[in-house]
């Protein structure tokens, strides 16, 4: 049994905190005792904080909006880790996690769009080159673009694919989805990535 004791500001922990990598194990002991839960708590947000950061980010393609679903996304994991009973390991868990609430956020923001297609590409990039934390060039704002253009699924496996480079046997437990139908997926995003770069002149 997990006993929920909320650690002080442990939503704001830097996000290039200083880690030692403990396992998956030694983080739930210490999360099964009242009295050592808060530290199993902030070491399970300093081991995944920094690699769930650039997924949602990678979703969601803006600093402050990665940093808010983020933040939702510890929150959900703080008020469920009572519930999780092991059967996977706690970034799988985790990331399930963040891909819904990346999810939600992006549909609360399509909800909001009332522009052109044409138009709502334009504010992706816009929005994109804007970002004070964004560092890339026009090429990597095109790439994101085009990445963001993609369903859902396709999304999600090009980004364990590309970025992670995530065997697909792996991908397989963590999106409950065969590893055939995964390539499938893989491959009809890169061509449609590669279909969004005809004729682009950076």
């Amino acid at each position: 049994m997990f006993y929920i004791v909320l650690p002080t500001n442990a939503i704001d922990l830097p996000l290039n905190s200083t880690q030692t990598s403990v396992t998956d194990e030694e983080i739930l002991q210490l999360m099964r005792s009242e009295q050592s839960f808060e530290r199993g708590f902030r070491l399970f947000m300093r081991q995944y904080r920094e690699r769930l950061y650039w997924h949602i980010r990678r979703m969601v393609l803006v600093h402050e909006d990665a940093d808010d679903v983020l933040q939702n996304t510890f929150i959900k994991a703080y008020r469920g880790i009572a519930q999780f009973e092991g059967k996977s390991k706690l970034y799988t868990w985790l990331y399930r996690i963040a891909t819904n609430e990346s999810l939600t956020h992006l549909q609360s923001k399509a909800r909001h769009v009332t522009a052109s297609l044409d138009d709502t590409e334009q504010s992706w990039t816009h929005r994109l080159k804007a970002d004070e934390w964004f560092d890339g060039d026009a090429v990597v704002a095109k790439l994101h673009e085009a990445i963001a253009g993609l369903p859902d699924k396709q999304k999600q496996v090009f980004h364990l694919r590309y970025y992670d480079e995530m065997p697909y046997e792996e991908m397989s437990k963590m999106l409950e989805t065969s590893v055939g139908a995964l390539k499938a997926s893989f491959h009809h995003a890169t061509k449609k990535i590669e279909a969004a770069f005809i004729g682009f002149e950076p």
